[in-house]
């Protein structure tokens, strides 16, 4: 029976499995694989041996379970346990087993699997599990098959992806004050609409006279069987400068919802499916409440719900656990990467195209403390065509250390990542790679400095036009009134224009944005400043397999070229 020898691990094992549950829960991890619960995934990282223990529980047992990850959450070009799919999505059995079963047990809840799978199995057809989002990607057999040969991947009725943040930070629990408070914002019994994306806006506020706290940590609270519809949740404090808001529940994209809470955009904590509580470092805490600020809060909870399933009640939240006892540093919150302008733009038809926005020294010397930052969370942002970001540390033109990488990047998930150590931060600066993208970084202690962001200088963008359409014999308005929009608009995509391009985005100069919180600029001379130059670039992380036939990962977005066939 070739069932047997798919990802699957199912069949032979049903008929031997014990009707006990699993001894031990060591398993802190948990996501829903499926939008009806039928699937759960736990797991627990091993960085000492670099593995990652997975606990698959299977609700509703048929013929047979696939498991496994791929590049974007597509079954062809995958790897599935034990076996591979190719570019047609036809399954072909592994050579190297790489996915190893350790247990298999019955249980009142369903059929426990619990197998275990390395970072790198050094197999060119076999997923490398790194830092940042990994796409797994299932599929349940609800009919026997004769051979391996004769599953249809496009065929499966019961199919689909989960994004993780697989490998997570290994670090300690800070302790927690004696007198913790708790908060709970969440909206009331919202009936879940029966459509795949829901935005929930719900508008609360902070009791009179409320003192400045110090959030310490936040955790999720999720309504019993929405834990596969819930998808992430935000709360945002909102603008201090108006007096009263206006008090809201319903889609956040509804015509009803009133303009003034589109003021509410401070971020007091952040949920991605999958991620556990939030804790702050032991000497930092997020400053809320007190003169000064709004005591009206936002809270916004994304709603996935794929099957259109109808009859779901939620009321999902954040929980805020805080403390009177002020801790010695206020925590920040810092916008790094590129200026939301259409002038870093991307030619159509391109297949790779690296963008880099920076944070200059001259900022930085200007705007953060002598004794510098410390960097202890991160969380990576781009629009829909952003595909791979990182952010990296540079002192006088060397590249120090990545920040925060996420390689096989999502919009669809955007977790808070706490980071493996402190990351402390000198007057120096940053730069950060790909299509309209942002880092949101978390530090201690708090600074003026809320956005430090580049984009090239609009008069050398101005110059390409007039460059590219004189080239192409065009006759092409570049006066004022015609937009930047426009201008790309009309370019003639070619060889030369997109080469053109590229060139310029690598030597033009920028225009820096080194902004306060109240979105003034700090003082000084922004415009048409030099491109850093970074002399130095980090290395290539070693491999652990002695002939691994990987390709290299661009490590910096300094030195990253563009294949061209990639724009053929």
């Amino acid at each position: 029976m070739y069932l047997t020898m798919l990802a699957v691990f199912l069949v032979i094992l049903v008929v031997a499995l014990q009707g006990t549950d699993p001894t031990e829960n060591y398993f802190p991890y948990k996501v829903p694989l499926d939008p009806q619960g039928v699937l759960e995934l736990s797991w627990n990282v091993s960085y000492n041996r670099e593995e990652v223990h997975f606990q698959i529980l299977v609700k509703k047992l048929k013929y047979g379970l696939l498991f496994g990850m791929s590049d974007r959450g597509d079954f062809e070009n995958a790897d599935l346990a034990d076996v591979w799919s190719d570019r047609y999505g036809q399954l072909h059995m592994d050579n190297q087993q790489n996915y190893k079963l350790l247990q298999a047990q019955k249980s009142t809840e369903g059929l426990y699997l619990l197998f275990k799978r390395p970072f790198d199995t050094c197999d060119p057809k076999d997923y490398l599990i790194e830092d940042g989002t990994v796409h797994l990607i299932y599929g349940i057999l609800e009919k026997p098959v004769p051979s391996l040969q004769a599953i249809n991947v496009s065929a499966l009725r019961h199919k689909g992806l989960q994004r993780v943040q697989l490998l997570k930070p290994d670090i300690g629990i800070p302790s927690l004050p004696d007198d913790l408070k708790t908060m709970v914002i969440r909206a009331p019994n919202v009936s879940i609409p029966s459509q795949e994306t829901t935005y929930w806006c719900y508008m609360t506020e902070l009791p009179d006279s409320f003192a400045k706290h110090h959030i310490v940590m936040y955790e999720p609270v999720i309504t019993k069987g929405n834990e596969a519809i819930v998808h992430h949740m935000e709360v945002f404090q909102c603008a201090p400068q108006f007096e009263t808001f206006p008090h809201y529940n319903g889609p956040c994209d509804s015509k009803m919802k009133p303009e003034r809470l589109n003021f509410c955009r401070h971020v007091l904590a952040a949920w991605a499916m999958g991620a556990q509580a939030f804790y702050y470092p032991e000497d930092a805490g997020l400053a809320f409440g007190g003169p000064g600020t709004s005591r009206y809060l936002r809270l916004e909870v994304h709603y996935h719900n794929p099957l259109e399933l109808k009859g779901h009640y939620d009321s999902s939240g954040i929980r805020l656990f805080y403390t009177a006892s002020l801790r010695p540093y206020d925590a920040g919150i810092m916008e790094l990467g590129l200026v939301y302008t259409p002038v870093m733009a991307i030619p159509p038809g391109e297949s790779h195209f690296y963008l880099t926005g920076y944070c200059t020294d001259k900022c930085t010397q200007m705007a953060l403390p002598p004794t510098g930052i410390h960097i202890f969370a991160s969380q990576l942002h781009t629009h829909l065509t952003g595909r791979s970001v990182v952010t990296i540390l540079s002192r006088e033109g060397k590249e120090k250390e990545i920040v925060n990488i996420d390689s096989h990047y999502s919009p669809h998930f955007q977790e808070i990542r706490m980071l493996k150590k402190v990351v402390s931060v000198f007057p120096g600066g940053f730069g950060i790679m790909e299509e309209m993208c942002v880092n949101y970084i978390h530090y201690y202690p708090q600074t003026e400095l809320e956005l430090c962001k580049s984009a090239i200088d609009l008069g050398y963008l101005h110059r390409y036009f007039k460059l590219v359409n004189r080239f192409n014999d065009e006759d092409v308005c570049t006066c004022p009134e015609t937009s930047v929009t426009q201008q790309f608009a009309l370019v003639p995509w070619n060889s030369f224009s997109r080469d053109v391009l590229k060139s310029l985005y690598d030597f033009a100069p920028i225009s820096m944005h080194c902004n306060k919180s109240s979105a003034v600029r700090f003082p000084g001379e922004w415009e048409k400043q030099p491109l850093p130059m970074i002399t130095e670039v980090l290395p290539e992380p070693a491999s652990s397999c002695e002939h691994s036939s990987r390709p290299p990962f661009p490590m910096s977005p300094t030195v990253v070229k563009l294949d061209k066939a990639a724009t053929k």
